[in-house]
């Protein structure tokens, strides 16, 4: 970004400020978005056109299943595919009902724990609502996935959903009758899968009882170690990170979420180079399969994402980095984990995965000796002699390798241990070093601010961090969080915590500002662990365009600092000393703001961009206030669904106003996107006295407004901030007062006509 232009920060802080306190929809499973079927009985069930799946050779998987159940590098098998090709063309039925045109079919397929579905099709426009809801004796209870709309569309076209109980589901479309939406769904099952592991490998050794808490994806042996036991205690923060790879009928691997230092939730995800021999866009992420006691064999199976993208991998270190399509939603919990890429054997001292073996709950196992580097099957690893406590399996590929300090240093490529009875074997396994990934292109997506830095904790990191004896960190605040007009006076503070177990008593550091000299410093007092203070700093004048200040610790309690990972901090802010002026941005939000973005641009060069938004928040105002010097600018008002942001969903729109708040240029029905040029400079002095001249109180106004400055040839029209007529061409009463009470609620504009001069005023409506 130019340095002497607006920050886009300015339009995501109005937008905090502005929907602070809102909350999703409620979640039944998957990243779905809210709502309900039709119908929540089996009543119908008759009626609706079921397909139903071969009967399973139990023999032939059993013998397939002996052999790959002993390689930790195949995935492990838990369902049958059958691959289909159900559409909503040619089968199913078409029924219309109060509001609806709504499309059914059933899928059944005998015997099965639990179907899932993968739909080779998937394109839903919107409005559109699909669920799948179970059906038949092995279901247990009527439970339903969904609603997945046109949010859950993907780039390829196609959408993996997740496990549901019983050996029959429904699969529900339905569309809103007045929209006329049949012809623009893209809706095809290319295949069914028939979870069978528990029955045939438990139905003989198990009552019914103990069956039916056997975990949907698979079992593993005896000697593993559930994550809620006493030996996973310190381990509740890593864990969040953690999730099951689920790719057809197979618990594939395991893998984990991974900080990154622009530690902003971006959902990169941590898996094993060999796991991704299948494309990516069939992957279903379950996080928090987990069993609530120590004992326990079942976990939840709603919170999963569907699909994601490759940024980087490498047979050398076996690791593969990737983006989830969706960032799983905060009703998930999840963490992303730290890492240490220094590479150092003697950093470790001792080692703990994390992961799902045979598709199991998720399990914990510990080395207390040290890791060390060796070379396995072509890749550098670290190898694990033997397990102390716990062990993996087949399908935990991909889990990471955490250090003593809770930090990912691998991921898991392959090896021998494994359950014999109650107690692992005794062998060994090696985990792909993230040391070695990181020259092979993981700096690259972990390190996306390029800092350098190779040794980074968890994020959100409050309470999950482990601590050291002495370790003090630095922050700064009170720096302007917009672009300043013309220099000012800065008055800003840091912040000083202990996050070590050791009282802090003095922390000496310095305040280097705009590249000037770092200015010594230092503070006494007693901070206990988690306890901050703050600090004010110098104050300072604001130079023209990018303002720097970095505060560095340089000493704690007399000492060295333990850690130094947050032993510095920077705040940046843009002003400008030489001429400018204060625009403002309007957006008026439609029903789906998650598709609005907007970016302002001058000679190629990105000044300002703002969005995506929230969605729900139709007619929700966000004024974006923008600090332009003169010049001539590019405005692109975009939409990613190619429907703009009137009218058919909402009645959203956009404003762009001058320094004199006159209407520069509005819209709001396009279809990707919309282009507008101006220029700063461009008002003449003219129009600005005309600006000036009008009057317009209340506001806000309830039932009536006077508008003032009048000539006796004057016009008024009333638009609202989309653009759209509210009232006029009229001629306005002598007294200058205008009647309301029919106006809406919100921004009015009222735009005043004299000969081929128009002036513009604004107004609020409000009751």
């Amino acid at each position: 970004m130019n340095n002497l232009f607006l920050s886009a920060r300015i339009a995501s802080l109005t937008v905090l400020a502005i929907l602070a306190g809102s909350t999703g929809a409620e979640m039944t499973a998957q990243v779905a978005q809210g709502g309900h079927p039709l119908h929540l009985t089996s009543v119908h069930a008759a009626d609706i056109p079921t397909e139903l799946m071969p009967a399973i050779d139990f023999a032939v998987l059993e013998a397939g299943d002996a052999i790959t159940d002993l390689v930790k590098t195949a995935p492990w098998r838990f369902g049958q595919e059958f691959e289909v090709a159900i559409n909503c063309e040619s089968h199913g039925v078409w029924t219309e009902e109060p509001g609806f045109d709504v499309w059914r079919v059933g899928v059944r397929s005998e015997g099965a724990i639990a179907l899932s579905l993968w739909f080779s099709a998937y394109e839903l426009p919107k409005g559109a609502q699909l669920f799948i809801r179970s059906v038949g004796e092995s279901s247990g209870s009527h439970r339903y996935l969904g609603a997945f709309t046109h949010a859950n569309n993907k780039e390829w076209g196609a959408l993996a959903t997740g496990l549901i109980a019983g050996d029959g589901v429904i699969v529900e479309l339905l569309l809103p009758a007045h929209l006329d939406l049949r012809s623009r769904c893209q809706l095809e099952i290319g295949q069914v899968v028939h979870a069978y592991r528990d029955i045939l490998n438990k139905a003989q050794e198990l009552s019914e009882a103990e069956q039916a808490a056997r975990g949907p994806f698979g079992n593993s042996g005896n000697c593993n170690i559930n994550i809620n036991c006493p030996e996973g205690q310190l381990w509740q923060c890593e864990k969040r990170a953690v999730a099951l790879i689920v790719e057809g009928g197979f618990a594939a691997c395991t893998g984990a979420l991974i900080n990154t230092t622009a530690q902003d939730g971006t959902p990169v995800f941590l898996t094993a180079n060999h796991c991704l021999g299948g494309g990516l866009n069939n992957w279903i992420f379950y996080f928090n399969h987990e069993s609530e006691s120590c004992s326990g064999s079942t976990g939840p199976t709603d919170q999963s994402v569907s699909g994601a993208t490759l940024l980087v991998s490498s047979g050398g270190s076996d690791f593969g980095l990737i983006e989830l399509t969706e960032t799983p939603p905060a009703s998930y919990n999840v963490f992303y984990a730290g890492w240490n890429a220094t590479d150092s054997e003697a950093q470790v001292t001792a080692a703990t995965g994390i992961h799902h073996p045979s598709g199991d709950v998720m399990k914990i196992c510990f080395e207390e000796d040290a890791a060390y580097h060796e070379n396995a099957a072509g890749a550098a690893v670290w190898m694990i002699d033997q397990w102390e406590l716990g062990v993996t399996e087949p399908g935990s590929s991909g889990s990471p390798l955490f250090d003593q300090d809770h930090r990912i240093i691998g991921q898991l490529f392959g090896g021998a241990a494994a359950c014999s009875g109650n107690v692992n074997n005794g062998q060994l396994d090696y985990y792909g070093r993230l040391g070695v990934s990181w020259d092979a292109g993981a700096s690259d997506v972990l390190d996306p601010n390029g800092s350098g830095v190779q040794v980074m904790d968890g994020y959100p990191g409050e309470g999950c961090v482990t601590s050291l004896a002495l370790d003090a960190g630095i922050g700064i605040i009170g720096l302007p969080e917009t672009t300043l007009c013309g220099s000012q006076e800065i008055s800003a503070s840091c912040v000083l915590t202990n996050f070590g177990t050791d009282v802090v008593t003095q922390v000496d550091f310095t305040t280097a500002i705009n590249g000037g000299a770092p200015e010594a410093s230092q503070w006494n007092g007693s901070l206990e662990q988690y306890e901050s203070v703050m600090v004010a700093l110098p104050s300072f004048s604001s130079i023209d365009g990018e303002n720097a200040v970095i505060l560095t610790i340089t000493g704690v309690n007399g000492g060295t600092d333990e850690s130094t990972f947050n032993n510095a901090s920077a705040g940046y802010f843009t002003a400008f000393s030489g001429p400018t002026l204060g625009w403002e941005l309007l957006i008026v939000l439609d029903e789906y703001g998650s598709e609005t973005t907007w970016e302002i641009t001058e000679s190629g060069n990105l000044v300002a961009e703002g969005g995506p938004y929230q969605d729900d928040m139709n007619g929700t105002e966000v004024w974006i206030p923008l600090c332009l010097p003169e010049g001539c600018y590019a405005l692109v008002i975009s939409d990613d669904y190619g429907d703009g942001l009137c009218c058919e969903y909402g009645e959203g729109g956009y404003m762009l106003f001058n320094h004199n708040e006159l209407l520069i240029a509005e819209g709001g029905e396009f279809t990707d996107n919309e282009l507008v040029n101006f220029c700063t400079d461009a008002v003449s002095t003219d129009e600005m006295n005309l600006e000036a001249g009008l009057t317009v109180y209340p506001t806000p106004a309830t039932s009536a407004l006077h508008i003032g400055g009048l000539t006796s040839t004057a016009t008024v029209t009333v638009i609202d901030a989309a653009g759209r007529l509210i009232d006029g061409p009229m001629r306005v009463e002598r007294n200058g007062m205008i009647n309301t009470v029919s106006w809406p609620e919100g921004v009015v504009i009222l735009r005043v006509l004299e000969g081929d001069r128009v002036r513009v005023a604004r107004s609020i409506i409000q009751r």
